[in-house]
């Protein structure tokens, strides 16, 4: 009996404490991003036959094919894969834009919506960016060829779970250095 008296004792000490606090909630907002200074590099490899210009806060990954790479940023914990493939023939060119839109396909799935968008580079360099509003594992796409020789293609990823409004800041920044990678494109 003495146990449930010092326990209700407590709790009466423990809540006529509490009677003047306030208790306010934390506002909602992003978290804090440092964004880094702008600056581009140049990538120019001799084995690759198309140059083009990246954040100078990113780092080229080399992957096992040749062509084949990831622009990382490591500020973000966000990846642009870029791959570039030679075309064989037109039959071959027609599967790797099916390709590029089956893919498209698979994440309009998830996302809200879904824009196309094609361009022509300064340096007579066509293609299309695909973006992707929502939910969606990756927020751009594009690829670029000449439609006889060349296709390269990159897609935007970050490597943690998908947090739309937080990561919105964030691919508005890199979207403005995607733009500049396609402007600066060109084929050797």
């Amino acid at each position: 009996m003495k146990m449930y008296i010092v326990i209700a004792a407590c709790c009466g000490l423990i809540l006529s404490a509490c009677k003047d606090a306030q208790i306010t909630p934390k506002p909602r907002a992003y978290p804090r991003i440092e964004f880094p200074e702008r600056g581009y590099t140049s990538y120019d490899d001799p084995a690759c036959p198309f140059t083009f210009r990246y954040p100078s806060y990113a780092e080229i990954k080399l992957k096992d094919q040749p062509c084949w790479f990831d622009i990382f940023m490591p500020g973000f914990n966000a990846r642009i894969h870029c791959s570039y493939i030679h075309v064989r023939d037109e039959a071959h060119y027609e599967d790797l834009v099916q390709d590029a839109f089956v893919i498209a396909t698979k994440i309009n799935e998830r996302a809200n919506y879904m824009e196309e968008k094609p361009f022509h580079n300064p340096q007579g360099v066509g293609g299309l960016t695909l973006s992707w509003t929502g939910p969606a594992a990756s927020p751009i796409h594009f690829f670029m060829t000449d439609t006889t020789t060349h296709f390269f293609k990159a897609a935007l990823y970050f490597d943690s779970k998908v947090q739309v409004d937080s990561l919105a800041p964030i691919t508005t920044f890199i979207k403005s250095d995607i733009d500049t990678l396609i402007h600066s494109f060109s084929w050797k």
